[in-house]
C-alpha cells in the first residue's frame, strides 16, 4: 500500500479470505448470443496413479512430477490448449486456438529454446499425430494428455518414433 499508494491512477481492492480454503463446486456461466452455457467447474484431478504410460519410453519421476504440475496448470488455459513445463515452471503456452497443432506451434514458437527437454501437457486428446512432430521438432521430452482419440495408436507411434515418452492421464479439461 505504502509503494503502491504513491502511483497515480491505480486502483487497489482489498480482497478478504484469500488464505481460506476456496469453494470451488458450483457452476460457471459464460454468455451467448441468445443465451448462456452453464458447465460445472472443473475442479477433478486424476490421481497419478490412475495414469497410464502408454510409450516404450517411460517418464522418470521427475518427469511425472512436472506432468502433475503441468495438468494442473494446462486446466486453467482457454481450450484448445498446451502447456510446456521444465523444471516445475511453465515455459510456454499455446491455448486459445481451433486446433491441438496450432496451439502446439504458438507454444514452442514463443518459447523457443525453453521448449528442449521439456514436459508438455495437453487438455484435451490429440486428433492427429501432427501436434507431436510440432514438439518433438522444438525437443520436448515427454508428454501428458488425456487420451481416447479413435487415433491414439497413431500419437503413440509417433512419440515412439521421436523418442517421447507418453501419459494418458484418463481426464480432459475444458475450458470455453
Amino acid at each position: 500500500m505504502k509503494i503502491f499508494g504513491k502511483k497515480k491512477n491505480l486502483r487497489l481492492l482489498e480482497s478478504k479470505g484469500l488464505d481460506k480454503k476456496i469453494k470451488r463446486k458450483g457452476v460457471n456461466y459464460r454468455s451467448v448470443v441468445g443465451g448462456f452455457l452453464a458447465q460445472e467447474r472443473d475442479v477433478w484431478l486424476n490421481e497419478k496413479k490412475n495414469w497410464k504410460i502408454v510409450t516404450e519410453k517411460k517418464p522418470s519421476k521427475a518427469d511425472i512430477d512436472s506432468m502433475e504440475f503441468a495438468v494442473k496448470c494446462v486446466k486453467h488455459v482457454k481450450s484448445n490448449s498446451v502447456l510446456f513445463v521444465k523444471d516445475m515452471r511453465t515455459v510456454a503456452i499455446g491455448g486459445g486456438q481451433t486446433s491441438r497443432v496450432d496451439a502446439a506451434w504458438i507454444a514452442t514458437h514463443k518459447g523457443k529454446e525453453n521448449i528442449k527437454d521439456s514436459i508438455m501437457a495437453s487438455d484435451a486428446f490429440f486428433p492427429f499425430r501432427d501436434a507431436v512432430d510440432v514438439a518433438a521438432k522444438a525437443g520436448v521430452k515427454a508428454i501428458i494428455q488425456p487420451g481416447g482419440s479413435i487415433r491414439d495408436k497413431e500419437v503413440i507411434e509417433a512419440a515412439n518414433e521421436h523418442g517421447i515418452s507418453m501419459v494418458f492421464s484418463g481426464q480432459r479439461y475444458f475450458r470455453h
